[in-house]
């Protein structure tokens, strides 16, 4: 049973807070959103989460956990990071990157055996780049290079999966593909999203940042409000419930008057 979680987290830099006093979990199998406007620390947090950068305050928890206190390779084989923009300067080809998933797991230079090389073949099938293996990780599209990293993370067969935009360049079936095999991978899930239609059908929770706090966290049907939009956003729409799935679909109404966000302090829980 795998469950993250913040406590307390902060991050500042310059005498500035870009993640403040954070509070968050995810409990085991859950797909759990970060929404909120850019610079609300959606990345921030997500590389606090994954270990690139070290709190300012606070802990990152995986099952009680301390995960700065763990190193790099021992973080590795429990959490797996899809990144927004996929480094496109690898002079490898699209297996060879997908098959360094395995290095948490292995011994400096041991090879790769029968085992591993299926898990690469199967993660590329699945993902739907089986066709580009031997082509150069640098050649691909946007969209490719973020499939190959997804079929990276599944390799390596983390208890956690972090993404940060996974729908990022990717036309419309593969974001609802993507974002369909990560609900599916019965793994615990942090993953920021820009798209509230997408996070409203796809996450079991959602926490709203702004400013680098939360907000509001709950259910899409909790937090994906008019209110809360205007306020967090400094939008007019409409929230409805799609009478086919069931999620909340937000709907955005043109102004000729452009409404600044408000200061939102209350949390729903």
């Amino acid at each position: 049973m795998t469950e993250l979680r913040t406590e307390g987290l902060s991050y500042g830099i310059g005498g500035r807070h870009l993640v403040d006093d954070v509070d968050l979990t995810a409990t085991h199998g859950e797909t759990v959103g970060l929404v909120g406007p850019n610079g609300s620390g959606k990345t921030t947090l997500l590389r606090c989460v994954y270990g690139t950068l070290p709190p300012t305050h606070g802990r990152v928890l995986l099952d009680g956990d301390d995960l700065h206190a763990m190193g790099a390779k021992a973080r590795a084989r429990r959490i797996a990071t899809v990144p927004q923009d996929g480094q496109a300067g690898f002079e490898l080809t699209v297996r060879e990157v997908v098959a360094m998933g395995r290095s948490p797991h292995k011994r400096f230079w041991e090879a790769d055996t029968g085992t591993d090389a299926e898990l690469v073949r199967s993660a590329l099938t699945r993902v739907g780049v089986a066709d580009l293996a031997e082509r150069g990780f640098a050649s691909l599209s946007g969209g490719e290079r973020q499939r190959a990293l997804m079929a990276r993370a599944l390799v390596q067969q983390p208890s956690l999966v972090v993404l940060d935009e996974p729908t990022n360049h990717l036309d419309i079936r593969y974001q609802l593909e993507i974002l369909s095999l990560v609900r599916e991978l019965g793994t615990t899930n942090l993953l920021a999203l820009h798209d509230l239609n997408l996070a409203a059908y796809y996450c079991d929770r959602i926490y709203v940042l702004a400013a680098g706090r939360i907000v509001a966290s709950g259910t899409p049907k909790e937090v994906l409000t008019a209110d809360l939009l205007h306020a967090v956003y400094g939008v007019s729409a409409e929230v409805s419930i799609h009478p086919a799935t069931g999620a909340p679909t937000v709907v955005y109404l043109p102004s000729t008057h452009a409404r600044p966000p408000v200061e939102h302090n209350s949390t729903t829980m």
